[in-house]
Order: structure tokens, then C-alpha cells, then sequence
């Protein structure tokens, strides 16, 4: 087996004894588990710079990883199910997005409303991502090192700078992360790039104008893990540095730091962790990156073991949309998102077709169909990935013209209305943790009751065969695709309603990478081609979308809930979309009111005869997803209620 060690770092009874319905208490156990793995075995053959990483006396690669695991104190009284989760970041929020707790991540989260435990399950979370500053919150990675020592041209790295607010210098990482240390050699070939939008024209800056260095109160001085730009990086604008790295990490060592935790927890661990036993099936979680993660190691085929086995029966790529990300390549940096690079490229879809920009022929789930080995699969995205202009090509074919169907194991669900997190009352308007804000106050619309139905759907997938309910997202035959344009156009007509500058929606591009591309070693910047298409959702009279599942804040709404927002002037280009982020401005509360503000949406009294008919309204409705199977029994209240409280805040307030 591919885990040789678990040294154990704390073993304590979880939520001081707390039990859980007919599981009762659990336990957690922290460890860090080190792996072995063959660079030849065909499963491996994938992931960049193995073949360069050193080897023990058995010719294996090891490196280590944090793990935490939860689980049944006793573990027949358990489901026998095991549900692993990717660390957005280091952080563990599985539990808190189950559960529902509202808490920061912490080594021990608080168990919440108990959802999963009360199910019986089994919740481990395993360190992938090697740039995490790991303490005993955040959970990371020590990767292989790869030694590029007989190379003459090992190639560069590039990071991408998105400042909210004028800073001379910039960790050469995106946020808080662990940097590839620049060679600081003053090479003519680093070269900062600046341009005005996420598609806008590469600019070279001068090289006399920044350096290898960071400003103290002592003045500029040489680091090698900074970049510095005299008179500062202008808020809203676009910088990429392009540069050679000390570093060498193998990062797709976190691919399969994944697979063999989990497939040790579900065949091998007897030996190394006695008195867990019975995990007789296993369903991955990720969002947002690690959402991404999951669709990359898909595409890698990396469900099976180095002994032939298939790991994952299930997973959950949560607001991941069509891309995958900077997890398997030379110099892959995983807390990159949004640079055009690797995690851009094609395929988008499950399904096997030509793409016709590029006339290739691939899809995410190719390889795993061949080989017999593909995990039941449910993605669930906010509308924001649609706006960020790629999720659509998930369902619809690359040239645009019509819906592609999905593979038999899969399905997919849009979130009406939604933005990438869950929103809440009272409706925030804060800073984000990249320091960037929106223009308009943020979405509200809460969909983890829906997160919580597609679990146990996909569980009774595996288990029974029950299937889930029918995909449901915006499709070109139901005219319910349309271009951005179309939509923003509708948006238009909302008074002070400011829309993004058309000519700089985010896009995805073909790209080339240069002649050592296929085997993960780019160029940068990579040469854009043509545009793929980008669909989302049309909407109604009010604003809000039609297609997906429509939560009763869609069905009965009190506000216009849409899936972008823009830049905060404060931060920059206004003009642009804010990454992320949606909004919901509340309809007038009174006819007065919307004839006041020349509101081209009914007022909340003109729609709904008091707060009683109204919630009559949302629990015929609830009542309805239901029955549909895209909300639980258990989750009924919550919806009526989190859809009434959004009542109430409309109908108090006195101004959009």
C-alpha cells in the first residue's frame, strides 16, 4: 500500500463525548501519514517531475501529508461511510458547511446541527496543497522535491497579481501562501506584465522600474520571495510576473496524497490504524479549488490505485464550474485560480467530443469510462461560475451551438440566483479575504439546505441505486442558455443599475503553452486564441433566473438575486465584475416607494397580500423541491424560514 507511516499526533474523544443520535459519540484522530509510490506504475505516469523526484531504497517517492479524521467511537453503530474532503486552502469546512456552523475554521470544528454524524459517517480531511503555511489549523502538504539539475531550460513560473489597493510590494504567491523563490539573478528573461482587464493586452513594464526585493521600514531590500514595483501596483489593474524558480515541488504529489488516504482508509488501514474498520464506501468533497482538484483528478484518471482498485464511489466538486486549476504541472503554485494557464485548457465536459477551436478530442471522464472506474458524480454550481464564463461549457458543446449530454453517472445542478458562497441575513457588504469588495450589498440567497439534499442523494446513489433527480441547469433548447449581453441588457432597465463594461467579461480562450505544454512545462504568458461561447441563465421581468433549482427567494422573490456584482471604485476599475460576488437589491416595499424610484419591479406589497399568503406561497414550494428530492424532509423549516426572514428584512427596510 502507498501510506507506510501514520505517526500519530492526538487521538481525543470529538465534541467532549457528544452523541449523535443511534451513531453516538465520535472520535478524532490527527496524524501525518506518510506515502510511498512507484514513479513508473501506470497509474502515476501523469503527475509532472515524479520521474525527477528522489527515490528510497525500494525506488518509491515519499513524501507526507496532515490527516484528520472523525469518526464512530464505535464503529459498528456507524454507516460505514466514509466522506473525505480537500482543504480549501488548509481550511477544513466540510463540517461547517454539513453542519451548518458559522464558525472559522478550527482544528476541532464545533459539530454544528450534527447532520453528518447523525447519518453515521465517517469525515476525514487530508493535506494536498504544498503552499499552504501549515500550524494546527491549516492542513498542508511536504511535496517531493524534483531535481531539474540536467535540464537547460527547466522553464518558468508565472503569478498573478489582482491589487484592491496601491502596494509596492507583492508575495510572489496568490494570498498568504508559500512562494517559489525567484532565482533574484536579475535574468533579462523575468519580465512583469501589466494589463487593464482579465482578457487585456499583455504590457511588459520596464525592468528598471521593479525587482526582487520588499520594502521595510529600513527601506527596499533584496527577497527573494517578493516582488516590488516602484510607485506601486494600481488597484483594479492586472499584473503577471514572469520568472525563474529555486523551487522545485512535485504539486501533483497532493493528487495523490488523495487518492491513497482515502483508499487507505477504505482498504488498507487494519495495520497502521487499528479499530477502523467497515468503510465500505467512500465520496470525495471539494469547493471552490479543491471543487476544481476533483475535476483534475477525474481527468487524470487517478480513481484507481497503484493496486488496481477503485478509490472514490462518489463525488462532490461543489462550485468548481468547467476549469481545473494549478495542481499538476512545473512550478504549479495550487492557490493560483485565475491566470490562463494549464487548469484553462480543454476539456470542459464529461463527455468525449472534437473541440472544434482546437481539434482536440477529449473529455474529463474519458480515460476513467475506459477503464471502468468512474465515481457517481454530482457537481453543483452558484450562477456566479456561469458569469465567470466557463461554467456553461460543462452542458453545452464548445462551439456553442447545442446542449451535450451528460455521462450516466453524473449530474449536474445549477443553484438559481446564487453567488459562490452561501449568503445570509443581515446582507453583508465587507471585504473579501482576496481584500477586494463589491459594488452593490451581497447575495442572500442560502444554499446549503440544497448542498445537504445532493449528499444523501448521491449516497443513496451508491448505496441502493436510488437515483438523484434529473440535472437541471440552463440549456440552448429550452432557451433558457443566453450570452451575458443579453442579460446584462435586461439589467439595464433596473434603476441605478450599473452593469460591467461588455468588452472585459471574464472569458475562457484557447491557449497555447508552447512546444513542452503536454508535458507541464509552460511558457508565459501563453498565446490566447478564440473565444469559447459563455452561457447563463435567462431571466425574468425582476432579474432573476429561470433555470437551475429555484430556491422559494427565486420562486417568490423579494429582490433581484443575480450571480455577479461589480468592483468597488474604491478598489479599482468599478467597471469590471468582482470575483465571486453576487448581489440582491430588494424590490420596493410599497407602490409609493417604487413610484418614487421609477421601479420597473412590482413592490412587495403589490405582489404578496400579507406575510401570511406569502409564506403559504414558499411552503407550497418547498413543499414541491421536496417532493422533487433537491430538499430534505428535515430541511423544510429552514427553507420556509430562511426565505421569511428575507421577507421581513425587505418589507423593514427603507431604501435599496
Amino acid at each position: 500500500m502507498a501510506v507506510v507511516e501514520f505517526k500519530l499526533n492526538r487521538r481525543f474523544p470529538y465534541a467532549g463525548g457528544h452523541e449523535f443520535g443511534d451513531t453516538g459519540a465520535y472520535e478524532q484522530i490527527d496524524s501525518l501519514l506518510t506515502f510511498a509510490v512507484d514513479p513508473s506504475a501506470e497509474v502515476n505516469r501523469d503527475i509532472v517531475d515524479l520521474e525527477y523526484a528522489p527515490r528510497d531504497e525500494e525506488g518509491r517517492v515519499r513524501f507526507s501529508a496532515d490527516f484528520s479524521l472523525l469518526t464512530p467511537a464505535d464503529p459498528s453503530r456507524g454507516s460505514h461511510g466514509l466522506l473525505i474532503e480537500l482543504p480549501n486552502r488548509g481550511r477544513r469546512t466540510v463540517i461547517g458547511t454539513y453542519n451548518r456552523t458559522s464558525e472559522t475554521p478550527s482544528a476541532s470544528p464545533s459539530p454544528g446541527d450534527g447532520f453528518l454524524f447523525e447519518r453515521g459517517l465517517s469525515v476525514a480531511s487530508i493535506g494536498w496543497q504544498w503552499d499552504v503555511y501549515t500550524d494546527d489549523i491549516l492542513m498542508g502538504l511536504t511535496p517531493p522535491l524534483a531535481d531539474l539539475s540536467n535540464e537547460s531550460n527547466p522553464g518558468q513560473n508565472v503569478v498573478e497579481i489582482r491589487p484592491n489597493q496601491q502596494l509596492t510590494t507583492w508575495l510572489l504567491a496568490d494570498r498568504v501562501h508559500r512562494p517559489l523563490r525567484a532565482t533574484n539573478d536579475n535574468d533579462p528573461a523575468d519580465v512583469l506584465y501589466v494589463k487593464d482587464s482579465e482578457d487585456g493586452e499583455d504590457v511588459a513594464l520596464p525592468h528598471s522600474a521593479w525587482k526582487f526585493a520588499k520594502e521595510t521600514p529600513d527601506g527596499v531590500v533584496p527577497s527573494d520571495e517578493h516582488i516590488y514595483l516602484e510607485g506601486g501596483f494600481t488597484p483594479g489593474k492586472f499584473y503577471q510576473i514572469v520568472y525563474s524558480s529555486k523551487d522545485t515541488p512535485v504539486s501533483g504529489a497532493g493528487l495523490l496524497a488523495l487518492r491513497d488516504a482515502t483508499s487507505f482508509l477504505k482498504y488498507d488501514s487494519a495495520d497502521l490504524l487499528p479499530g477502523i474498520t467497515n468503510l465500505d464506501r467512500a465520496i470525495g468533497y471539494g469547493t471552490s479549488q479543491t471543487g476544481r482538484m476533483l475535476r483534475e483528478f477525474l481527468h487524470l484518471a487517478l480513481n484507481i490505485d497503484e493496486e488496481g482498485r477503485k478509490v472514490f464511489d462518489g463525488l462532490l466538486p461543489h462550485v468548481a464550474g468547467a476549469r481545473m486549476g494549478s495542481f499538476n504541472h512545473r512550478y504549479a503554485q495550487p492557490s493560483n485560480q485565475s491566470y490562463p494557464s494549464f487548469g484553462h485548457l480543454y476539456p470542459f465536459a464529461d463527455q468525449e467530443m472534437v473541440d472544434p477551436l482546437t481539434q482536440q478530442s477529449d473529455g474529463i471522464l474519458k480515460r476513467l469510462n475506459d477503464l471502468n472506474a468512474v465515481p457517481k458524480t454530482i457537481y453543483t454550481n452558484s450562477s456566479a461560475e456561469y458569469w465567470r464564463g466557463d461554467c456553461s461549457l460543462m452542458t453545452t458543446d464548445p462551439a456553442g451551438k447545442q446542449d451535450v449530454p451528460l455521462d450516466p453517472n453524473t449530474r449536474m445542478y445549477h443553484f438559481t440566483g446564487t453567488q459562490h458562497g452561501t449568503g445570509s441575513i443581515p446582507q453583508a457588504r465587507s471585504m473579501s479575504t482576496e481584500g477586494g469588495q463589491g459594488m452593490y450589498s451581497y447575495n442572500v440567497v442560502d444554499y446549503s439546505p440544497l448542498q445537504r439534499a445532493a449528499l444523501v442523494n448521491l449516497d443513496s446513489w451508491i448505496t441502493d441505486g436510488t437515483k438523484p433527480p434529473p440535472s437541471t441547469h440552463a440549456r440552448i433548447d429550452e432557451e433558457t442558455a443566453v450570452p451575458r449581453e443579453t442579460v446584462l441588457d435586461s439589467f439595464d432597465r433596473l434603476p441605478d443599475q450599473l452593469t460591467p463594461d461588455r468588452s472585459t467579461l471574464w472569458v475562457i480562450r484557447t491557449i497555447d503553452l508552447g512546444p513542452r505544454g503536454s508535458e507541464g512545462v509552460g511558457i508565459y504568458p501563453p498565446v490566447e486564441g478564440e473565444t469559447y461561447p459563455c452561457f447563463v441563465s435567462a431571466v425574468d421581468s425582476d432579474g432573476n433566473e429561470l433555470a437551475g433549482v429555484r430556491l422559494p427567494d427565486i420562486t417568490q422573490p423579494v429582490a433581484t438575486n443575480a450571480g455577479w456584482n461589480l468592483r468597488d471604485p474604491e478598489t479599482g476599475s468599478p467597471d469590471q465584475q468582482a470575483l465571486m460576488l453576487g448581489f440582491s437589491r430588494w424590490f420596493p416595499a410599497t407602490r409609493e416607494e417604487r413610484e418614487a424610484n421609477n421601479d420597473i419591479r412590482p413592490s412587495i406589497e403589490e405582489r404578496y397580500e400579507n406575510r401570511d399568503s406569502y409564506v403559504k406561497l414558499v411552503k407550497r414550494d418547498t413543499e414541491k423541491l421536496k417532493q422533487n428530492g433537491f430538499v430534505l424532509e428535515q430541511d423544510v423549516d429552514l427553507v420556509v424560514q430562511n426565505a421569511t426572514d428575507r421577507y421581513d428584512t425587505a418589507v423593514a427596510r427603507t431604501s435599496n
